[in-house]
């Protein structure tokens, strides 16, 4: 019989002590005739699908230890007249009684200690886009989002505008050769990056079966809202990058995890509602506790889709800036679809969601986009508690894909880009500025948040062609 210690269980996640007593003494009755190789084989079977081997006599008890029980959450009613202070609201004449409501509800959870709502937001699943949420040692899936790892990174480089103008035609190639849009695929060239060997990729069952995909993803971009822009920046006196205040060329990208985040995502929340039950409305708030073997693996996955994510700008970045001979002076960047372990003023400890919301402790770099025409602020936080260190992620959708789809036309779509000075491949006019809200007012809204650093206007601009 293959004698298996304890430190070869903990290897394949048997971490728990009353599992691993209960594998030893199963071993040594009915599998004494088995190789170490082929127990290992089992056990890791056991652990992976625990539901299949719950009515076989042997094993069954070991598959118990993996099934989670049944947590009930008790649903607090939760009056914002009671509670004024847990929630601040920013640019609230601009946002739909929707996305209020949905935050109300988040306010509502057990499980919620703060929260706050940018001038961005608007409706979303579970929680609104734009809504930050802080809560006691638990994490909420449906809080960070589907594509985990959203970000924006900006590079400034050291070209003036008559680059832009030398070279547009060579920019626009390099766009069309450098990057990749849509749900499936990736780039031509293999793309290389330290993330792919990441050991967080062996941890669980579902991240091994997501590496091939992420290795032929890596470096490309999502649909939607998804994009990649050359333009220029106007930096302001005194900016805290240290640089000269003038123009610059830049290149700004805005995507996130591709397949890796949206799977890691569905699965957690799946496991999240099966494991805490809450009233219909707000089931897709459900949590899982950190101190809990699915909590951590969310966590560890979580933290691995927003290294790729970063890792697919970086390799953008890379690409585009080799293929036209450009020094990069810096990058800045930032998540807004993620969660974090954060200290409130009264020492109490959180996970800080933010979905759709720019991090902005003090000092703290963000990038703040318009739309395709508009533009984009590159911004420093001002540490606000009550924004709990947060800002906009964006200029905020007003109006769903759809309106947006019946009420702008491909050639109305041709005028705008034509007043812009700006040029489109790809895209779509569910992306077309109308159905964005004015940058400027959603800026303007959150003043005692951020300070303002410099100002991107885009000139070419790369989308998923719909």
């Amino acid at each position: 019989m293959g004698n298996l210690r304890t430190k070869e269980l903990s290897k394949i996640g048997y971490t728990n002590d009353r599992a691993r007593s209960l594998v030893i003494n199963t071993i040594s009755k009915h599998f004494k005739h088995h190789t170490k190789e082929q127990l290992l084989a089992l056990l890791t079977a056991v652990k992976a699908t625990p539901e299949q081997y719950l009515s076989d006599e042997v094993l069954g008890k070991i598959a118990a230890t993996f099934i989670d029980n049944e947590e009930v959450c008790h649903h607090q009613e939760f009056s914002l007249l009671e509670q004024t202070g847990r929630l601040k609201i920013y640019g609230a004449k601009e946002i739909e009684h929707g996305a209020k409501k949905q935050m109300e509800l988040a306010m509502s959870l057990p499980v919620t200690v703060q929260g706050a709502l940018m001038p961005d937001a608007h409706t979303g699943y579970g929680l609104p886009i734009g809504g930050v949420l802080a809560t006691a040692n638990a994490v909420v899936p449906y809080a960070v989002g589907v594509d985990i790892g959203c970000r924006m990174a900006l590079s400034i480089f050291d070209e003036g505008e008559s680059f832009l103008k030398r070279f547009a035609y060579q920019m626009k190639v390099a766009l069309k050769d450098w990057t990749h849009f849509g749900m499936e695929g990736g780039l031509e060239v293999a793309q290389e990056h330290a993330v792919l060997d990441d050991p967080a990729f062996q941890s669980t069952e579902m991240l091994r079966k997501l590496q091939s995909k992420a290795a032929r993803q890596l470096g490309s971009s999502g649909s939607g809202n998804h994009f990649v822009e050359f333009g220029m920046i106007t930096l302001r006196e005194d900016n805290s990058l240290g640089l000269p205040a003038k123009d610059y060329v830049a290149l700004l990208s805005h995507s996130g995890s591709r397949g890796l985040g949206a799977n890691v995502a569905m699965h957690y929340t799946k496991i999240a509602m099966d494991t805490c039950k809450l009233p219909r409305e707000a089931q897709q708030l459900a949590w899982l506790d950190m101190n809990s073997e699915a909590g951590q693996e969310y966590w560890l996955s979580m933290q691995l889709a927003g290294d790729y994510a970063k890792a697919c700008h970086d390799r953008i970045h890379i690409n585009l800036a080799k293929a036209l001979g450009l020094q990069r002076l810096t990058t800045i960047e930032n998540h807004h679809n993620f969660a974090w372990e954060d200290t409130l003023s009264d020492g109490r400890k959180v996970i800080l969601h933010r979905k759709g919301a720019t991090p902005a402790h003090k000092g703290e770099l963000g990038i703040i986009p318009g739309s395709m025409t508009t533009a984009a602020y590159l911004v420093s936080g001002r540490g606000d508690e009550q924004a709990l260190y947060s800002a906009s992620h964006g200029a905020g959708r007003a109006m769903s894909r759809k309106r947006a789809r019946e009420s702008m036309t491909v050639s109305a779509l041709k005028k705008m880009l034509a007043a812009a000075n700006v040029t489109l491949i790809g895209g779509s006019v569910e992306e077309n500025p109308l159905a964005y809200k004015d940058i400027e007012s959603v800026i303007g809204a959150q003043e005692e948040l951020v300070a303002i650093e410099g100002r991107f206007l885009p000139r070419i601009v790369k989308m998923h062609k719909e």
